[in-house]
């Protein structure tokens, strides 16, 4: 079983839970369904991204929604943002970021 982790920011944010609420109820009901599949290892239409540690998981509904994430360790899978195709390149950016963010702090625990 994969254990779900939600990237929080410094001041307690998490972006991917932002965005997602910004959504409609049936596609936050939908993703959320595509989420727990993924805990049973299941992740469906997904890639890695070129140049980044992170994948996405692809959607073929509303705007062609994304979530990126990071599989850790085979049990945790990071989740970091969300978007649609009309905004992907940039929050690929700060997925990244985010990511870097994630482990110096982590690394300073």
């Amino acid at each position: 079983m994969k254990k779900i982790v939600y990237y929080t920011t410094i001041d307690d944010k998490c972006p991917y839970i932002e965005w997602r609420d910004s959504l409609s109820d049936i596609f936050q009901v939908r993703i959320a369904k595509r989420l727990n599949r993924i805990c049973e290892g299941n992740f469906g239409d997904f890639k890695k991204l070129q140049n980044s540690p992170l994948s996405e998981l692809r959607f073929n509904f509303g705007s062609g929604y994304r979530v990126y994430f990071k599989e850790m360790d085979e049990i945790v899978v990071l989740i970091l943002a969300g978007s649609d195709k009309s905004d992907q390149k940039a929050v690929i950016k700060q997925a990244n970021k985010y990511f870097e963010d994630y482990i110096n702090r982590s690394n300073k625990k």
